[in-house]
């Protein structure tokens, strides 16, 4: 199956499209430039590079969430509209499964871990072994003093990942818990790990859906709606 992904849940923005666990083509960026400017452009650029075409892709697969409020709306929306003009479903994929994909070949504890403000992380763990991944935890915003409590006394080799992959290692190096980075090229969220995700997804036999059916996945309030509720 030829899936076009994209990943907008964070500050680097990408596009990619795979094909039975082949990257064919991928477009990435991290300059700060807002998404909504940044993400088509991305995607009609790498796929006339690349000569492929919208019509040629079996599905779209987007990572919705957790993640930026505004960034995961951007790319659920975008998902939805080329879905929808193509007449093709979509796979959502949760943001923290995606990122856990690329260290699928690591043997050890997969801690996934996004920034989520106020001493927290979105965060989920995987066992990974012989390029398999068994989730640990659901998707869930945790205290960074928690999740140190929860993990620091498994043994396994400990691997983080993420934008907030540097917080939880500098809250776990400070408990004494041994725990590595992953490496620069793995770090940050990736739309071909959205891809490869999605590929997983339908193995295990998930359907994906209509593009009027694709809703974001957010796990708490936006700031906005918190303080409007506030008052």
């Amino acid at each position: 199956m030829r899936i076009l992904s994209i990943e907008t849940s964070a500050k680097a923005c990408s596009a990619a499209v795979t094909e039975d666990g082949a990257l064919l083509a991928s477009a990435f960026q991290c300059s700060g430039l807002t998404h909504s400017r940044t993400l088509m452009p991305m995607v009609e650029g790498m796929l006339k590079n690349a000569d492929l075409s919208l019509a040629a892709c079996d599905a779209v697969a987007v990572a919705v969430g957790p993640g930026s409020f505004t960034g995961i709306r951007i790319g659920v929306a975008a998902a939805k509209g080329l879905a929808f003009g193509a007449g093709i479903p979509v796979i959502g994929v949760s943001t923290l499964e995606a990122m856990a994909t690329g260290l699928a070949h690591w043997d050890g504890l997969v801690i996934c871990a996004m920034d989520a403000r106020r001493q927290q992380v979105y965060n989920a763990n995987f066992a990974a072994k012989v390029g398999t991944l068994t989730r640990l935890t659901e998707d869930r915003a945790i205290a960074l003093s928690e999740l140190v409590k929860e993990v620091e006394n498994d043994e396994r080799p400990k691997i983080i990942v993420g934008d907030g992959g540097r917080l939880c290692y500098n809250a776990l190096l400070e408990q004494g818990v041994p725990c590595v980075l992953a490496p620069p090229h793995l770090l940050q969220q990736s739309a071909a790990a959205v891809g490869l995700a999605a590929e997983e997804a339908l193995r295990r036999g998930e359907t994906p859906v209509s593009a009027q059916e694709l809703l974001p996945v957010y796990l708490r309030q936006a700031q906005a709606d918190r303080l409007r509720n506030h008052n």
